[in-house]
């Protein structure tokens, strides 16, 4: 699935245009983003947790040189599946 099939999703369960769904699922997603910038986490209770996570400086290779090459740290986001949607499957 992806965010337009979601966007249909929502529009057909509450019975409203794709626009109205577009701007949801886009509300939806921006409150996790500054959730994100400002808690470093965001619970959703039954799904799971988005969580920012920093990653350390390493080395790596060029996968077509094979050559090491410098990483530089930085931070990416991570989930943690929670209790219910886990047991759903």
């Amino acid at each position: 699935m992806n965010k337009s099939h979601l966007i249909d999703l929502v529009a057909g369960e509450l019975k409203t245009s794709k626009l109205q769904a577009a701007l949801l699922v886009e509300t939806v997603l921006g409150g996790i983003r500054k959730g994100l910038e400002s808690d470093q986490s965001v619970t959703l209770t039954g799904f799971g947790t988005f969580e920012l996570k920093a990653r350390k400086a390493r080395v790596g290779r060029n996968p077509h040189t094979g050559e090491p090459i410098q990483i530089a740290p930085g931070r990416r986001v991570g989930f943690r599946v929670g209790k219910a949607l886990k047991e759903s499957f």
